[in-house]
């Protein structure tokens, strides 16, 4: 068993939200960690302040894909668990959906994990206790209107989850999908204040009636929810566990 503090991880999306949480969350747990994000001084002042190695990447860039795991390796000496995590939305009737943004979102949340997938694999497979962990989300599982190219990427991810968990599965390396719902974020919590306004609603209604509203536990989680999560999956207790869908979704989909 490799002891923790010798493990590196990568984290995409890793300077803001629930990248930054898995990021220090795995830290916390002994990694040693780089986060992927845009080149932008404000990230670069995130991840120097948490004590997390800068990897800047454009996900969209497949060179910068490339780049990101021979930055990573060549920073930390190696590379042990990938985290997928960035991504972002776009809302838009599928019928007006810019198409240039449609291809950025399929890069980013489905390409890109595929890329750095395969560009990482051999170093994955070389501990023999690798893992994948993709951030997917309830909608890998059901749609919600306007949001084709999110809801498109997050299924994709979960058939590329359990695809690669079957040929790795004899490499020593896991590959695995967490599922959350809502979570508390800057991005959500300004789509509530928007939805409040348009809707002539509280936030604690926009919360409720319309986030939470196919969710038995009306709360939305926090970053440190999925974080806690991914540290369980990446540890070395969560061996046996791979090609599953772990659905963090307060019910969502018990109905």
């Amino acid at each position: 068993m490799i002891a923790p503090e010798t493990r590196a991880a990568l984290v995409t999306g890793g300077t803001s939200g629930i990248g930054l949480a898995i990021a220090r969350r795995l830290q916390s747990d002994g990694l040693r960690v780089a986060v992927l994000d845009l080149d932008r001084p404000h990230a670069r002042e995130v991840a120097a302040g948490h004590g997390l190695t800068f990897i800047p990447g454009d996900l969209t860039r497949r060179e910068d894909c490339a780049r990101a795991v021979e930055g990573t390796v060549a920073a930390l000496g190696g590379l042990d668990v990938l985290v997928n995590n960035a991504g972002f939305q776009h809302i838009a009737p599928l019928a007006d959906f810019p198409e240039d943004t449609w291809d950025a979102m399929l890069h980013v949340m489905l390409t890109a994990p595929f890329l750095l997938s395969k560009y990482a694999w051999a170093h994955l497979t070389r501990s023999g206790q690798g893992r994948i962990i993709n951030v997917a989300s309830i909608h890998g599982h059901v749609a919600s209107p306007y949001k084709s190219a999110y809801v498109s990427a997050k299924h994709g991810l979960i058939g590329l989850t359990r695809t690669a968990a079957l040929e790795a599965g004899d490499q020593g390396l896991t590959v695995n999908a967490i599922c959350p719902a809502y979570v508390r974020t800057p991005l959500v919590e300004n789509q509530i204040r928007d939805q409040a306004r348009t809707r002539g609603m509280s936030e604690e209604e926009v919360e409720g009636k319309v986030l939470l509203e196919a969710a038995a536990i009306k709360r939305l989680l926090d970053p440190e929810d999925v974080a806690a999560l991914v540290g369980y999956v990446a540890s070395p207790a969560a061996w046996g566990m791979t090609g599953a869908v772990l659905d963090l979704d307060l019910g969502w989909t018990a109905r």
